[in-house]
């Protein structure tokens, strides 16, 4: 246990140059990304325990909290580490012996056999729905209740329920949300200077496989903490034994197709094709990465829906990056590309038609039943969620000199920001069931009758992007986004087999996706009312 202690930053490097980091390197990399289309957000990259190089995005900044999604597990796992050092369990317990209310009156040999290490390991054989429903606020029980794919140590199966079940055990064992359990312990000693956001379940569960905010900073102290075998500013904060070995491989993980993915799995870490490096990982390329032989660490959020092209970017960098110390680089350092925004343009007459009147959206019951609603930030984002989101249901525009202001009420919440009509993004707080957002909006009259609305939610990845259509005294609004719906169903098109079996079920899923774009990004038609 550590003393309470405010926030911290980690020490600086004079130039990336003086601790062995080429700034040319960071550079190229940044160039490449750029080159390839991924959308970064920011990069921190450290040597001997400096940060050696850091950017951000503007308008995104070090104070910013980031959606984190699978990173969430490497905290999971290491509050078992902590749990383990404790002595409240093993990597041996039995789960049953955790959750005894869940032993069934006939006999399950499987789930007799499962254990924590299993859990740890996405080896438990449970075959829950990624896309399961997580509304229903059953959580613990779909766990249980789904069917075995294997016998729990027979294969590896990421599922991210697995790491949900961690979390709901140190909670069971402790009566301490994961967060309130990591606190004093990880947090505290890491120089947080505050609890991080970690979505929850409708009983107050911390979700633990996802649902994690951080800033760039907390990412970086973490995985530089691991970096120094679990030590931090000298002292032991993470248990070494579990330090060593959360990064090493414990499992094989042969069955995916990508170098990045098959080189085994840890503890709650994915292994990286480099010697001695492995990461947390996040959905849309959320890395925290340590390159153990080279004393190094490279932090990164983004917004990148295709992962692996995003690693192959680092791996073409990095660790190459690490050199000797040597002579500072004379040209500048890099930054990133900002957010992309959109540029001022004419006003529209019809602002005056819109002005202050309610325009009322269709709703459209199948996609609503499939959680497939129109919200106002990309439907990835909150999709896990145990509130589901309703479809947007009206709007109202004002307008004024240099902005205007749009109102939308999205289930059950209402909420109005400021969208710059100048080019310069305004910021606005709002607020979609547990998350607290901040939108960077923009919005500008493409011609006289299409009116569009970026929004970009700093704490979350993608872009919320809206066209309204006037044609006389109708009106349509079209819920695009980036990632757009090509990219987002190739995405799941990808991983369909690994939730359907049959190849005929297979083969027609792939198809409907391929040509299911409209349902994340539907047009939906509207009526005004004054």
């Amino acid at each position: 246990m550590s003393k309470k202690s405010g926030s911290t930053k980690l020490k600086r490097a004079k130039s990336p140059e003086s601790v062995g980091v080429s700034t040319k390197a960071i550079a190229a990399f940044i160039e490449d990304m750029e080159g390839e289309g991924i959308e970064c957000h920011s990069l921190m990259v450290l040597r001997e325990g400096k940060v050696a190089y850091e950017a951000y995005a503007d308008p995104l900044g070090p104070d910013d909290p980031h959606i984190m999604y699978s990173v969430s597990k490497s905290f999971t796992a290491t509050a078992i580490g902590f749990a383990v050092e404790e002595g409240l369990l093993t990597l041996e317990t039995k789960i049953l012996d955790i959750f005894p209310e869940y032993r069934p009156e006939k006999e399950d040999p499987f789930l007799e056999k499962l254990n924590v290490f299993h859990l740890l390991t996405m080896t438990a054989g449970k075959d829950v729905p990624t896309l399961s429903d997580k509304a229903r606020d059953t959580w613990t029980d779909d766990f249980f209740t789904a069917k075995w794919a294997f016998e729990p140590g027979n294969f590896f199966r990421y599922v991210s329920e697995n790491t949900f079940i961690l979390s709901a055990a140190i909670t069971k064992l402790t009566g301490l949300t994961l967060s309130e359990y990591l606190t004093p312990r990880l947090y505290e000693p890491l120089g947080f200077g505050r609890v991080p956001f970690w979505e929850k379940n409708g009983e107050g569960i911390d979700a633990g496989g996802w649902g994690m905010y951080l800033k760039t900073e907390e990412l970086a102290k973490f995985t530089l903490c691991y970096q120094q075998g679990g030590v931090f500013e000298g002292k032991q904060v993470i248990p070494a034994h579990w330090a060593e070995n959360a990064g090493k491989k414990q499992v094989e993980s042969l069955q995916y197709e990508e170098i990045s993915c098959i080189q085994g799995y840890g503890y709650g870490f994915w292994l990286n094709p480099v010697e001695n490096s492995y990461r947390a990982d996040g959905l849309f390329s959320q890395f925290g990465m340590v390159f153990a032989d080279q004393g190094a660490c490279l932090i990164m959020t983004a917004s990148e829906i295709f992962e692996d092209k995003a690693r192959e970017c680092v791996w073409r960098h990095f660790p190459a990056a690490f050199t000797e110390k040597g002579k500072k680089d004379e040209r500048d350092l890099p930054t990133l590309k900002p957010l992309p925004r959109l540029e001022a343009m004419p006003r529209s007459k019809k602002e005056e038609f819109l002005e202050g009147r309610i325009i009322k959206l269709a709703k459209n019951p199948v996609f609503a039943k499939a959680g497939m609603t129109a919200n106002m930030v990309i439907a990835v984002v909150t999709k896990m969620n145990h509130e589901r989101h309703g479809d947007i249901e009206e709007m109202r525009f004002k307008f004024y000199d240099d902005y205007c202001t749009i109102t939308w009420r999205e289930g059950l919440y209402k909420n109005t920001i400021e969208c710059g009509m100048d080019g310069k993004a305004r910021f606005s707080p709002f607020r979609l069931s547990q998350y607290n957002f901040t939108a960077a909006a923009t919005a500008a009259w493409e011609d006289d009758e299409n009116l569009s609305v970026w929004v970009s939610t700093l704490e979350a990845i993608g872009q919320r992007r809206m066209k309204l259509t006037i044609d006389g005294d109708k009106i349509s609004v079209h819920m695009g986004s980036v990632p757009d719906g090509e990219d987002t169903m190739k995405y799941l098109a990808d991983f369909v087999g690994y939730f359907v079996k049959p190849k005929l079920l297979v083969a027609g899923a792939k198809w409907v996706l391929s040509k299911g774009a409209f349902t994340v990004e539907p047009k939906k038609r509207a009526r005004l009312k004054d």
